[in-house]
């Protein structure tokens, strides 16, 4: 069959947006489309990330999506406060788009809506079909009931402050709030001197606050910290999927030999809902993959899958602790333990490369949960947990 490229990206997120730039630097020869439904490339997103999380080889391509970076970053919790000394940095939809079109030219086309897909071709709403080696499918999450998840609702808002607002380093978890049905914090990330995004963000077992009641948390949270909101200049809203437990291989059997990326194939940090870490490392191991036709490149994407759930079991098991164990009001007490632990141990986590030694330290000690909860969800299993629900 005559292909008219040799591998789509179908959906212009994070995941596929790097793919096709590593694939654009590593390997120009290749015909590579990607197509975006919507109007610009990575949608309406703020992607955020830690120093640590990525090895310097890895930074060297990823610098130039980077918007803004931070010499430090901060937490607070009723009990504790702490100012960490990794650095943090933020890749804004405006600069992927931007560096994406500059590096892909016509190779990256927005506008295009993809009504079907398959393993070899799509097929476009203006009729069009066209074929390929292999088609990726990078649309984000889908639901799936092989999956036991809970969820982190958020709604966050880029604000130009009156005055100066005076804050030097992000906030990236500011637990000293008043938390609701679950584990509540409110993220700020300072842009400019008058520029800040606020974040509101909760762990939660259901839908999570309404788009009104986390306004109203994000213009409360702003007053109590003597900022003057002037302007909303965009907001942001969505639910990361945090996964307490699965069953992988009827999860991979869904997707009926169809690539996927991202979201889409359960590729993030299941804790924290980071997603760029795992974008980058997987841009690398499709760049590097030796053939790139549609069974062969299923077929590692899910080996990779796999090696990636089976590596990640211990943040499942984190979660289940989290949601599980202890009332929901009080699951701000687990992050205010973990964050007086020693800096490189958190800076391992968040970068999901924990030592055993690591893992005893996080287990050592009384529980900030009631121990016969938190021995229940620790065995709890993704059958069960379906059971129970």
């Amino acid at each position: 069959m005559h292909h008219d490229y040799d591998l789509i990206l179908v959906g212009g997120g994070l995941a596929n947006g790097l793919i096709a730039l590593r694939l654009q630097s590593l390997r120009p020869q290749l015909r590579v489309l990607l197509l975006e439904a919507g109007d610009r490339l990575g949608g309406n997103h703020t992607w955020s990330f830690h120093q640590h999380d990525l090895e310097p080889s890895q930074w060297a391509w990823v610098a130039p999506l980077v918007s803004h970076r931070w010499q430090g970053q901060q937490v607070r919790f009723p009990g504790h406060r702490r100012q960490l000394r990794a650095g943090y940095a933020s890749i804004l939809t405006e600069t992927f788009d931007a560096c994406l079109r500059e590096r892909l030219g016509t190779a990256a086309c927005c506008g295009s809506r993809v009504v079907d897909i398959g393993p070899g071709q799509v097929r476009l709403a203006d009729g069009r079909t066209l074929h390929a080696g292999a088609v990726i499918d990078g649309r984000g999450p889908s639901a799936t009931p092989h999956m036991t998840l809970g969820r982190q609702a958020f709604l966050g808002q880029v604000v130009r402050t009156a005055v100066p607002h005076g804050l030097r380093l992000p906030i990236i978890m500011d637990a000293d709030v008043a938390q609701g049905e679950g584990y509540r914090f409110v993220y700020t990330l300072p842009f400019a001197e008058d520029l800040l995004l606020i974040e509101d963000t909760h762990y939660v077992d259901g839908v999570g606050p309404s788009a009104a009641q986390f306004r109203d948390n994000i213009a409360d949270y702003a007053r109590a910290q003597g900022w003057d909101i002037q302007q909303v200049l965009r907001e942001e809203q969505g639910v990361l999927p945090i996964t307490l437990a699965g069953d992988l291989n009827a999860f991979h059997g869904a997707l009926d030999g169809q690539p996927s990326v991202g979201l889409r194939a359960g590729l993030f940090h299941p804790t924290t809902g980071y997603s760029l870490p795992e974008a980058v490392r997987l841009a690398e191991h499709v760049a590097q993959l030796p053939r790139l036709d549609a069974p062969s490149l299923s077929a590692s994407l899910q080996r990779y899958g796999r090696q990636r759930w089976q590596q990640q079991g211990f943040f499942r098991m984190l979660n289940r602790m989290l949601f599980l164990a202890g009332p929901a009001n009080r699951r701000w007490t687990v992050m205010q333990r973990f964050y007086s632990l020693p800096e490189p141990l958190i800076e391992r986590f968040y970068a999901g490369r924990l030592r055993w030694a690591d893992k005893l330290r996080l287990l050592s000690g009384k529980p900030p949960v009631p121990l016969a909860e938190a021995a229940r969800a620790v065995l709890a299993s993704h059958a069960s947990l379906q059971r129970n629900s």
